[in-house]
């Protein structure tokens, strides 16, 4: 599984992109695909997670798109999946800073789904001329949340991510 993310990856960022401005991903109608990997912990539990997105942006710096989350490895089984929207304050740097908000779905395998609502901060770090690594910070907030099954109510925690523009 590893060997073949890592082949993604490498894939992708070889990608020729079209040719842009100042905006470069970010300009209106690029598109962005993302992957992320790595370990959570929900429900006094510990899983191995494994994620995708999709976005496109409407105008110059406002991109919109789905996310697509399995967490595996350990019980019960969840699936989360979230539209979203992001503003990139691209500029002529390596560094572009971004803020976003989502809305979220979390089906939990036996237990009620619950949703949620998050925002995102953090910066994007060029790391080709069409792939960037995106580091930052999310809080989300979960709706009718009901502490006896979930246990917490929020959290905070790291965004990492490795996105592609075509």
């Amino acid at each position: 599984m590893n060997r073949l993310l890592l082949a993604m990856l490498l894939v992708l960022t070889a990608l020729p992109v079209r040719a842009t401005g100042v905006g470069g991903m970010f300009e209106q109608g690029s598109s962005q695909f993302s992957l992320m990997a790595g370990n959570g912990y929900a429900l006094n539990n510990s899983y191995f997670v494994i994620g995708a997105s999709a976005s496109y942006y409407v105008v110059d710096g406002l991109g919109i798109g789905l996310s697509l989350e399995n967490w595996s490895g350990s019980g019960p089984g969840i699936i989360k999946y979230a539209p979203f929207a992001q503003y990139v304050f691209y500029q002529e740097s390596f560094l572009q800073p971004y803020v976003g908000g989502f809305y979220r779905h979390t089906a939990i395998a036996g237990l009620p789904g619950i949703n949620s609502v998050g925002e995102r901060v953090g910066v994007y770090f060029a790391s080709g001329s069409n792939a960037y690594i995106g580091i930052g910070f999310v809080h989300e907030s979960y709706i009718d949340c009901q502490r006896a099954i979930y246990f917490t109510c929020s959290s905070t925690y790291p965004d990492i991510s490795f996105t592609f523009g075509f």
